[in-house]
């Protein structure tokens, strides 16, 4: 059996290693448009700030990684054309590999919306890639002086913002939306996170966005100017759905994938940000851009490809972040029931609905996060656990006396 996986992030390493779960033998070809080694993509950022070196960041997984599991690496290459008839790959260079089961992990790209005058500046970079980290990190110097325009306020920009705070002289993020990382927080924990970056000197203009850029300088809808040196673009991202979508997979915003991560073309899978998943703690499908599940899906993937057939059925949204020492923890849905504690340096917000435990929020104090996620990602019925206790101290979890009993074969 000849595998091949286009992509080389988390993804593509849950495909490799859930296809040597199985096949120890079957020969593995990565093929990947970034020359380098898997890294740790969130890391970007904290080799910006000093806190880890490239070097570093490239042990995701060990430098014989590809070797001890026979892959054979084709990095710097860029997949043109996928032909499930032929069950080939052909690559820009004129190559082509063959197939028997093929996983696409193409992952996604920044998304630049059409802004007036951007191909006028010239310093500029998206936040997405160690090449974007390098070039940002050349452009920023030894100096301490650049002037630093992030558009966007989600978590790429704040990671961005997070790892260049020490090394300019102004620091500017701005966002069409009312409150830092909108697709991931509510009013009150957005404003508690923001009030911390802006104690660090970051300055946020909330609700505006760039109506015009001159080379160093954005007009602002709102009437404002600010005049900048660099410009990081860290809007958004999209899904890489072309070479799937060509290959007759269906697509909608994502590749759509079933249980076993197989798209609707014969032998060929796809995993991680570039597909859609079933959200269970809100119930609908979308894009789940986030590690874990990446990296699921592509264990997945990689199992069924060699017949080992298994199912990943418990993607929920989470992210966790740390924002220049404060950190955060979030995941699933915030639909429902919902129990706040709050004080000036934590807040841990938990929602349940239908008996079960879909969301929750976690800053400063996380410890513990991975009960929760848990409990969300089993569908846990609260009533078969003192919740009360768990929800208060969720390091004595501890199930209802009934339950209790059960484990204990009926002794009290």
């Amino acid at each position: 059996m000849k595998y091949v996986i286009i992509g080389n992030g988390t993804a593509a390493v849950g495909a490799i290693e859930g296809i040597r779960s199985a096949d120890k033998v079957g020969p593995i070809t990565v093929i990947s448009t970034e020359p380098y080694h898997v890294y740790g993509r969130p890391l970007i950022s904290y080799m910006l700030l000093g806190k880890t070196t490239e070097e570093k960041m490239l042990q995701y997984r060990p430098d014989d990684f590809y070797e001890k599991n026979n892959v054979t690496t084709m990095l710097g290459r860029t997949v043109q054309h996928i032909d499930p008839k032929k069950q080939t790959v052909s690559l820009a260079s004129g190559e082509s590999v063959l197939y028997d089961r093929l996983c696409i992990c193409t992952g996604s790209r920044p998304f630049v919306p059409p802004m007036e005058g951007l191909d006028t500046v010239e310093n500029k970079t998206s936040f997405m890639t160690l090449d974007d980290a390098k070039h940002l990190n050349e452009m920023l110097g030894e100096t301490n002086d650049k002037r630093v325009l992030i558009v966007g306020a989600g978590l790429i920009g704040l990671k961005c913002a997070e790892g260049i705070y020490q090394r300019v002289s102004e620091l500017t993020v701005i966002d069409l939306a009312p409150r830092i990382l909108p697709n991931v927080l509510t009013e009150v924990p957005a404003a508690i996170i923001q009030k911390h970056i802006e104690s660090k000197g970051v300055k946020f203009l909330l609700g505006d966005s760039v109506a015009q850029f001159e080379p160093n300088k954005a007009h602002l809808k709102s009437g404002g100017t600010i005049d900048f040196d660099i410009l990081v673009v860290a809007v958004g991202v999209r899904p890489n759905t072309e070479l799937a979508a060509e290959a007759g997979c269906e697509v909608n915003r994502g590749i759509l994938i079933d249980e076993h991560s197989a798209t609707c073309v014969p032998n060929i899978y796809a995993a991680g940000d570039c597909t859609v998943s079933h959200d269970i703690a809100a119930g609908v499908d979308r894009i789940l851009a986030i590690l874990p599940n990446a990296y699921m899906q592509g264990e997945t993937a990689g199992k069924n490809m060699a017949d080992h057939i298994c199912s990943f059925t418990k993607a929920i949204p989470m992210n966790a972040s740390g924002f220049m020492g404060l950190h955060m923890i979030t995941a699933g849905s915030y639909d429902g029931e919902a129990y706040l504690e709050q004080d000036d340096e934590h807040y841990k917000l938990l929602v349940t609905r239908d008996n079960r435990l879909v969301g929750f929020i976690l800053i400063g104090d996380v410890d513990r996060a991975g009960i929760y996620t848990s409990l969300i990602r089993e569908q846990t019925p609260l009533d078969t656990i003192d919740f009360e206790l768990i929800r208060d101290k969720p390091q004595l979890m501890a199930f209802s006396h009934a339950e209790r009993a059960k484990k204990l074969g009926g002794a009290h």
